[in-house]
Formats: structure tokens, C-alpha cells, sequence
């Protein structure tokens, strides 16, 4: 069964933004709300779409963002960029026309720019925003649809509940250092069979999870995204051992151990790209 799913490009834009509100969804995800005259326009349409933000330089509190030149994003003559990866969780437009863009944050302390930034925000702070760049929509004759996805990830989750058929049912293995992000769905969709797994109860949870589950029929299509390490011998079972065809698996690393800022463009197992 093959997946047909639409690509649809956007114009890229740089856009600076304001904090509007800030509420914790469970104790290590935070929400961010951000509005401002410039999100006019913002078009989010694919479940793993991936917008850059742009954080203030923490010494001085200056928000610096790319210019737009021929060839794209060019770095400023002057001014510190620090930018991270994010999934867009929600666009709204009120009826009066203004925009306001929804941003879930996972919080880990001060190890990177986002999470230490995430982690004091409040309203009136700024945050700049480009992309996305284009969308790839959900498959809509899918059958089934399987998540394996670790905190990270929960954002683009929830982007596809939000756009598969709600007759679709979803299956779930979440692999999570918290067991308190275990109600991060709470009233955004009652039809995930979700199985969380702890981390920190030993490794190879997620392998056996997966395993267990049995064959994988042609209409199942599967969603991978998260630690990049983790995830690559998951997709090696299901493309080799399953044999399920590439446009049957997305698979996608957000983040990789000892890397910086890695590019979620990037082959999940560069041994064996698609």
C-alpha cells in the first residue's frame, strides 16, 4: 500500500515575536504562546514541520536574527545567533485577525539555549521565527498509525492526531526520562493506546515494545522521532526485518547524544539512508 503525502513549499520568513503567556502542560514541558504583527501569514500544515527560533545572547539579552538575501538566511554583520529546531504546535487566528503561535518546550536544566531560555520565560520576553520552509502533509488512507517517540517529540505527536482522520486509530510507544509527561495528552486525544516507557528502567524497552507488537500490516503507517542513536536500529528492524517499504516509515532524529544543534535533515542512520 503506498502513502501518498503532498509537499507544499512557503516563502521563508524571519519573524520576531512576543511571549504572550507561558503555562507548564506537565512539569517538564512548558507551552510558550507567541503573538506579534509578524506571524500574519504563519502556515504550519504538516505534522513534522519544523520552524527555527531564535534566542536572545544570555549576557547581553539581545535577540538577533538572520537577514533574508538571495540565497536565504544570512548571518548578520553584527550580533550573537543562537537558534534551535522546534515543532510548531498550533497557529491561531482570532477573529479580529491577530496571530498567536504555540510552542512546547522540554525543559533540562541549563544544558542548551532553549531549555535555559524555555525555562525563565515569561511575557514580554522576544523570540524570533523562521520557517517553515515547507510542509509535508499526513497521509490520509492510512489504516493504523504508530508513534515511537521520545519527550522531544510529543509536540509533532500531537500535530498528527490533529491531522489524520479521527477514525484512524494511534498506537504509542513513548520513550520518556519522566514519568510526569505521561499526561501530556490529557485532553487532546482519548484514542492513543499509549505504553510509556522509563528510561531509566533499563535499555531495550523500546526495541521489545516495538517487537512485541507483531507483524505490521501494509496500512499501519509508522512515526519515528526523536534521539537519533536510539531510533536507528528501530527503523533497521522495521525497513529490513519487516520489510516495510521507505514511504511506509518517517523516520527522524531531533537530537543526538554529543551533538550540537544536530540537522533533523540528516539521514537517522547515515550507514543505511533511504
Amino acid at each position: 500500500m503506498l502513502f501518498p503525502r503532498q509537499s507544499v513549499r512557503h516563502p521563508l520568513v524571519v519573524r520576531r515575536t512576543t511571549v504572550s503567556a507561558v503555562r507548564h502542560v506537565v512539569p517538564s514541558i512548558v507551552r510558550v504562546t507567541l503573538e506579534g504583527d509578524e506571524l500574519a501569514g504563519f502556515a504550519s500544515l504538516g505534522p513534522a514541520d519544523h520552524v527555527k527560533l531564535f534566542f536572545p545572547d544570555p549576557e547581553s539579552g539581545n535577540l538577533t536574527v538572520p537577514d533574508l538575501g538571495p540565497e536565504g538566511m544570512q548571518r548578520p554583520s553584527a550580533g550573537v545567533i543562537l537558534s534551535r529546531d522546534f515543532t510548531p504546535l498550533g497557529v491561531h487566528v482570532a477573529e479580529g485577525g491577530g496571530t498567536t503561535l504555540d510552542i512546547d518546550f522540554v525543559l533540562h536544566g541549563d544544558e542548551g539555549p532553549a531549555s535555559a531560555w524555555a525555562s525563565r520565560a515569561e511575557a514580554g520576553a522576544h523570540l524570533g521565527v523562521a520557517g517553515p520552509r515547507g510542509s509535508r502533509l499526513a497521509p490520509t488512507d492510512l489504516g493504523r498509525l504508530l508513534v515511537i517517540a521520545d519527550e522531544t517529540a510529543l509536540p509533532a505527536t500531537r500535530r498528527w492526531l490533529g491531522l489524520v482522520p479521527a477514525s484512524v486509530p494511534v498506537t504509542g510507544l513513548f520513550d520518556v526520562a519522566d514519568a510526569g509527561v505521561t499526561g501530556y495528552f490529557e485532553g487532546a486525544d482519548a484514542r492513543v493506546d499509549a505504553e510509556w516507557l522509563l528510561r531509566d528502567e533499563g535499555a531495550g524497552q523500546l526495541d521489545e515494545a516495538l517487537r512485541s507488537l507483531g507483524p505490521i500490516d501494509e496500512t499501519t503507517f509508522v512515526f519515528l522521532a526523536g534521539e537519533a542513536t536510539a531510533l536507528a536500529p528501530l527503523r533497521r528492524y522495521l525497513r529490513h526485518d519487516l520489510g516495510l517499504p521507505a514511504e511506509q516509515v518517517a523516520a527522524s532524529g531531533y537530537w543526538k547524544r554529543g551533538v550540537v544543534n544536530l540537522d533533523h535533515h540528516a539521514p537517522l542512520d547515515p550507514t543505511d539512508p533511504d
